[in-house]
């Protein structure tokens, strides 16, 4: 199966604002590439797990966080010789309080994801969690109201964190090819330009085999197929944003429409102009 297929495997639905997972298992499942058009943490608590995500390998410690923004294509890489237990929350982009997603977005402009703290903050943070936990499974009344209070004042203490940058960025915590993740960085920020194997090769200075073998090799997909997938995901963000559907193509780097039109489809089984 090549990327573009693992890229159009958009994973789970989010129509409240947000929803907790309490997870602890142990069975054996491999986790293809993908991606959700929400926002999601993982507050790892035990296991053996190393998450890929966008070019990078973080080796995660129990009670790091890992924010995974919308459109990042990701996958757990799990040892399930000893139990696995996380807190997943699913956020949709679009929250009222807009400004408590301002932590993906400066994870994407760092390319970093991962927020490891010192034991004090991480029992704080455990805290919320779990009193969070508890009022989404209680019919008592208020709870709806004490769910959003508790959201709320997690994502505050998670951004104050992460924008702050009061976390412990261990070199060891993460692996990556350097070379790698500049051409990743440069694709994302650069998807309404020219991005053929040529340019971006003249402009990274290696040979043309030479940087798509290493690509793939690190990542796990294809140059061509990552950039299509990307802009596609910009094409349609733009369009949910009511700019014309000629124009987000263009936006997003397509030069041909019948051929975006065509990738459209494929990837989320619909038309521009019914998303």
């Amino acid at each position: 199966m090549d990327y573009l297929q693992y890229a159009s495997q958009k994973t789970g639905y989010l129509k409240e604002e947000f929803r907790l997972f309490h997870i602890k298992d142990q069975t054996k499942r491999e986790f293809e590439w993908h991606y959700h058009d929400f926002h999601k943490i993982v507050v790892f608590l035990s296991g053996k797990v190393t998450y890929h995500i966008e070019g990078k390998a973080y080796h995660l410690k129990p009670r790091d966080i890992l924010l995974v923004s919308q459109g990042d294509i990701h996958k757990p890489e799990i040892d399930f010789s000893v139990p696995y237990e996380r807190f997943i929350i699913w956020i949709r982009k679009d929250i009222a309080k807009s400004q408590l997603n301002s932590c993906f977005q400066k994870a994407n402009d760092r390319s970093f994801n991962l927020v490891r703290l010192d034991s004090d903050l991480q029992e704080q943070l455990r805290e919320l969690l779990l009193k969070l936990e508890q009022a989404s499974k209680s019919k008592k009344f208020g709870d709806d109201l004490l769910c959003e209070s508790l959201f709320t004042q997690f994502m505050v203490y998670i951004n104050r964190i992460f924008l702050k940058e009061t976390y412990t960025a261990d070199q060891k915590s993460y692996s990556s090819d350097s070379q790698v993740e500049q051409l990743l960085k440069y694709i994302n920020q650069n998807l309404s330009q020219d991005l053929s194997i040529d340019t971006l090769s003249e402009k990274f200075f290696f040979s043309k085999y030479h940087m798509m073998r290493k690509f793939r090799e690190e990542t796990g997909y294809t140059i061509h197929n990552y950039i299509s997938s990307k802009r596609l995901l910009l094409a349609r963000s733009l369009i949910s944003q009511e700019t014309p559907v000629l124009k987000a193509a263009q936006q997003s780097g397509f030069r041909d429409y019948t051929t975006f039109i065509r990738a459209y489809k494929k990837q989320f089984g619909t038309t521009p102009s019914q998303s």
